[in-house]
C-alpha cells in the first residue's frame, strides 16, 4: 500500500508539472570507455560559484537553503564553493553563510577568507561527509586593484583509512596574465605533494586558456574533452568551472556532470564521481 500511494504521488507531481525541474541526463566524458574495476574508494566531488546564494532571479534575496538542497541533492560528499558571504551587510550581519550551509548538510566545514566585504567576509568554503584536518588557507598573486583570491587546502580522512588534499579555489577574472599566475602558485604550493590532490574551482577562464593549459601539467581534468558549459545559469554558453585531480596518483574519472539547476545561482553546478585506487 505504501508503494502504491509512493507511486500516485510522483504521478501527480509529474501531472502538475514540477517533474519539470528534475535534472537532466548526466553528461559522460567517455561513456563508451569502460571503467576498469579496480579496489578502491570512490567519492563524490561538487564545485559550485553559488553568487552568494541570491538567485539571479530574484534581486536581493539570501537563499541559503536553496544551494543546501542542490548540495543534498547531488550526494556529494566533498564540496567547493565559491562566493561566500559570512555575517556582512550584503547577506546579513547575522549569517554566516559558510556554517549555515554545513549545518544544513551536515558537513564538516571550512571558509577561507578572500577579502572583508561590507562589515563581514567573503571568500570561499570546503564542506566534507568527511573527517577534515591541516587547514590551510593561500594567499594567491594579485594585481593592483584585483581582488584578492586564495587557494584552501584541507586533508580529508576518507573510508578503508585513505587520505586525501582537496582543495577550493576561486581566480581572477580581471586578468588572463593574473589567472596564471596565480595557476602557477596552485602548481607550486602542491609540487612536493605525496597524497593525492583533487582541486575544485570557478577558474574564470576557459579550457583553452593558457591557466588551464598550465594546470593540465599538473592534473587530469574530469571533463577532458568538450567540457560541458557551467555559464550563463540559462543557455550556458562557457565551461569555466572544473573539477581536477593530481595525475599518476591513482585517480580515475567515473563520470562527469553538469547539474541543471537554474534558479539558485548564476552558474550551474558541476559533479564528478572519483575512485582512489592503489
Amino acid at each position: 500500500m505504501k508503494n502504491l500511494r509512493y507511486t500516485i504521488s510522483i504521478f501527480l507531481i509529474c501531472l502538475f508539472g514540477s517533474c519539470a525541474q528534475a535534472q537532466e541526463p548526466s553528461v559522460s566524458t567517455d561513456p563508451e570507455k569502460p571503467i576498469e574495476a579496480n579496489e578502491g574508494v570512490e567519492v563524490k566531488v561538487l564545485s559550485y560559484n553559488v553568487h552568494h546564494c541570491n538567485p539571479p532571479s530574484k534581486p536581493g534575496l539570501i537563499d541559503v537553503d536553496g544551494i543546501a538542497k542542490v548540495i543534498i541533492d547531488s550526494n556529494a560528499e566533498l564540496v567547493g564553493l565559491q562566493e561566500i558571504d559570512v555575517n556582512n551587510d550584503r547577506s546579513g550581519m547575522d549569517l554566516n553563510q559558510a556554517k549555515r550551509l554545513a549545518e544544513l548538510t551536515g558537513m564538516h566545514y571550512y571558509f577561507s577568507k578572500g577579502i572583508d566585504y561590507k562589515g563581514g567576509e567573503y571568500g570561499t568554503t570546503i564542506l566534507s561527509e568527511h573527517p577534515i584536518s591541516q587547514m590551510e588557507t593561500i594567499q594567491l598573486p594579485e594585481e593592483p586593484g584585483s581582488e584578492r583570491r586564495t587557494l584552501s587546502v584541507l586533508t580529508v580522512d576518507l573510508p578503508n583509512g585513505k587520505k586525501m588534499r582537496f582543495g577550493n579555489t576561486h581566480l581572477d577574472f580581471t586578468s588572463d596574465e593574473n589567472a596564471l599566475a596565480q595557476a602557477k602558485a596552485i602548481t607550486a604550493y602542491f609540487e612536493d605533494e605525496e597524497l593525492p590532490v583533487v582541486l575544485v574551482g570557478d577558474f574564470n577562464v576557459e579550457s583553452i586558456s593558457q591557466t588551464m593549459a598550465h594546470l593540465d601539467k599538473t592534473f587530469d581534468r574530469t571533463c577532458e574533452q568538450g567540457c560541458p558549459p557551467t555559464i550563463p545559469v540559462v543557455n550556458p554558453r562557457k565551461a569555466i568551472d572544473f573539477i581536477l585531480y593530481s595525475s599518476g596518483m591513482g585517480i580515475q574519472t567515473m563520470f562527469h556532470e553538469v547539474i541543471q539547476e537554474h534558479y539558485a545561482s548564476d552558474h550551474l553546478p558541476i559533479l564528478a564521481k572519483l575512485k582512489l585506487v592503489d
